[in-house]
């Protein structure tokens, strides 16, 4: 295969270009060894990569996937990437964290990368295992990359809108033109509120970022209308986020150093203590006074099915028997402590409880990112346990 061809073929060039860029000008803009070492990984693996609006996408889902969309959480932003590297190299290296849902590498018309991409995996753990894993991983290529957990922005922010257009229309209008819509806010805006806006909420990243590329076009087309697309931005003063590297207006911003090491890395949000929640009348009902469980004596709590199970295993159980409904975790990673230790924050919401728990964590790094995930969420169920003993008076197992 002739190198226009490929150039062709991986960067959605029109066919007109070959002959144009089949000698040294194609070759001064890629390198030829990296994109037969791409086609080859893509025969070899059989994998599949889909060009869409300078995007290159594998997976969302790939073959195989067993489950839910992942939630919030679960992606992560890969910045700094050497131009002429692609996903023969970076896929493989952030699959050795976990099972990655999707994967997306900004392209630039030329057929390099843009210097950065999107991982998202199946849960936020894993997502924050890759963050502490891969963050200044050097590459043998060259370069070091960074990666931080994504911010996943969803809405657009559509300005100079005629004052005459309702929020049922627009809401039309651009459910024709952009996939993933979920709602449209219309207000007024501006120094003097004279300016007439509209914020629109789509159901990915993925969705808002591709509804970006084209919604200006689209309105002068179909309606003869000029307006302007920008991301709603919510970050602080002199911040690049990757919404704004997705413009490409700026040079992809060096490492964030980690927080500092602290004693008790703070809550994700300020919350009482687990005795405040753990005595809250909606957990206590559950409970009789000195005794167990709510409808089990002492030796009833005794466990007959999970024996020797782990505290995650010992949880649902505990929670099954009480129909107290299955516990959901969110856990975060934090820092890295100077002594070693991993620290993570957590969730953990039991239906019936109404308020979720939350507290703080530290675990040694296991051998593999799975094991440090088992690890996590042990220590996690096994906090739970011991705190929803402690506060009803009563004695483990």
């Amino acid at each position: 295969m002739t190198f226009a061809r490929l150039f062709h073929q991986f960067t959605g060039v029109p066919s007109q270009v070959d002959s144009d860029m089949e000698g040294q000008q194609l070759q001064q803009l890629l390198n030829p060894q990296r994109l037969k070492s791409l086609q080859e990984w893509m025969q070899k693996s059989s994998i599949t990569l889909t060009q869409v609006n300078g995007q290159r996408k594998y997976g969302g889902p790939p073959p195989g996937w067993r489950g839910p969309v992942p939630g919030p959480g679960c992606e992560v932003f890969i910045s700094q990437i050497p131009r002429d590297v692609y996903e023969d190299r970076l896929i493989p290296l952030f699959q050795s964290i976990g099972t990655i849902y999707e994967f997306r590498l900004m392209m630039n018309f030329s057929g390099q990368n843009r210097g950065f991409a999107y991982a998202k995996y199946g849960d936020p753990l894993t997502a924050s295992t890759a963050v502490l894993t891969l963050h200044h991983y050097r590459l043998p290529e060259g370069g070091c990359l960074t990666v931080r957990n994504s911010t996943e922005k969803r809405q657009l922010r559509l300005g100079d809108l005629p004052t005459s257009i309702n929020q049922v229309e627009l809401l039309r209008m651009l459910r024709m033109m952009s996939e993933g819509v979920e709602e449209v806010l219309l207000k007024m805006a501006g120094p003097k509120g004279r300016e007439f806006v509209a914020l629109v909420n789509y159901s990915s990243h993925y969705a808002a970022s591709m509804a970006k590329k084209v919604l200006v076009q689209a309105f002068k087309k179909q309606y003869g209308i000029s307006i302007t697309v920008k991301w709603t931005s919510f970050s602080k003063k002199n911040h690049v986020s990757e919404a704004e590297q997705e413009d490409g207006t700026f040079t992809p911003p060096g490492p964030s150093p980690l927080p500092k090491p602290s004693i008790t890395p703070p809550l994700l949000h300020p919350q009482p203590s687990l005795h405040d929640i753990l005595a809250h009348p909606s957990v206590q009902s559950f409970f009789r006074a000195g005794g167990g469980p709510a409808g089990l004596s002492r030796d009833e709590m005794k466990p007959q099915g999970p024996v020797n199970c782990d505290a995650v295993t010992l949880l649902q159980w505990m929670c099954e028997v009480n129909r107290l409904g299955a516990p959901k975790y969110e856990v975060r990673f934090h820092h890295a402590s100077s002594d070693g230790f991993l620290c993570f924050s957590y969730e953990v919401l039991i239906p019936c409880f109404l308020i979720p728990l939350y507290g703080v964590i530290q675990v040694l790094p296991g051998p593999s990112a799975q094991a440090t995930k088992e690890e996590v969420y042990r220590a996690v169920a096994e906090l739970v346990i011991q705190t929803i003993y402690k506060v009803s008076n009563l004695r483990p197992f």
